[in-house]
């Protein structure tokens, strides 16, 4: 039998009230917040402390934690070859008024600053190197083992919800079955990478996912900028040539042609032009 949870009220960290929590966190770490470096998120704040090392702390609702438990960043300290600023400690306590947990995750600095915003207006203009970093620490990570099933936006990803994702936005006689399931980051994109050294953050919700979603999300999140879209898809070539990266694909331009789209965003037309070239390949391939 299984129980529900009941849900929390939705907030956005960028405009609620958080210094209590902040004051918990220094307490519990023994560390300062430099008040200054504080950014805000709609589901994360984060600060430098007087040690040198960065707190990230999140708000998530009793029903979005499952079995697998909360500990993304933590797990993720055990993985080899990728380019992430390395795990320190943590705290984790469940709200007193409201179906929520708090967790607070220290790591070292990031080498570099975050390139922008999760989709990108302007090209970054990154370096070569920077790209073939990128690639390493992506290729390392889907070589690994884990447990872990990613939670891309909160949500566990499924056979069942890449389907009806898929089904939701796009016709066509093609099958949907994934075939291969690897380590994934499942929030790539630009707002949790740094430049000039490549480092990649934010591993809250990295588990297993089907081939090719990191590379799709980021894909995805540069369409606003068509010579960054080809360059992630050149890149990543080996993932969009596969099966499962053309799956990836349509999953990530669904999100993008929802029905709560925009109809002024850039990334509509060349998600919906892509998605066509996908669906047509995906039926004769």
């Amino acid at each position: 039998m299984t129980l529900s949870v009941p849900s929390a009220r939705a907030v956005d960290l960028r405009v609620e009230p958080v210094d209590d929590v902040l004051d918990r966190v220094e307490r519990s770490l023994q560390v300062h917040l430099d008040q200054g470096t504080v950014v805000r998120k709609r589901r994360s704040v984060g600060a430098r402390t007087d040690r040198d090392t960065w707190v990230r702390v999140e708000r998530r609702c009793l029903d979005k934690i499952g079995v697998q438990g909360w500990n993304g960043n933590e797990c993720a300290a055990r993985l080899k070859g990728i380019a992430q600023p390395a795990w320190q400690a943590c705290v984790v306590w469940r709200d007193a008024d409201e179906l929520v947990m708090w967790r607070a995750d220290e790591t070292e600095l990031l080498p570099g600053t975050p390139i922008g915003t999760a989709v990108l207006s302007e090209d970054p203009k990154l370096p070569d190197g920077w790209w073939q970093a990128l690639s390493s620490s992506m290729d390392a990570l889907a070589a690994q083992d884990t447990r872990r099933v990613a939670t891309p936006d909160t949500v566990t990803i499924t056979q069942a919800l890449v389907t009806e994702s898929i089904r939701s936005a796009f016709s066509g006689n093609f099958d949907t079955a994934v075939e291969r399931w690897v380590p994934t980051h499942a929030d790539l994109n630009w707002a949790n990478m740094t430049a000039p050294t490549y480092c990649l953050f934010d591993w809250e919700d990295w588990g297993n996912a089907p081939r090719g979603l990191d590379s799709a999300s980021l894909w995805g999140s540069s369409l606003a900028v068509p010579a960054l879209a080809d360059r992630v898809r050149e890149e990543r070539r080996h993932d969009f040539e596969s099966r499962d990266g053309k799956l990836m694909t349509l999953f990530v331009c669904s999100k993008i042609l929802g029905p709560d789209a925009h109809p002024e965003d850039p990334q509509l037309e060349p998600a919906r032009r892509m998605a066509e070239q996908v669906v047509a390949e995906l039926q004769t391939g």
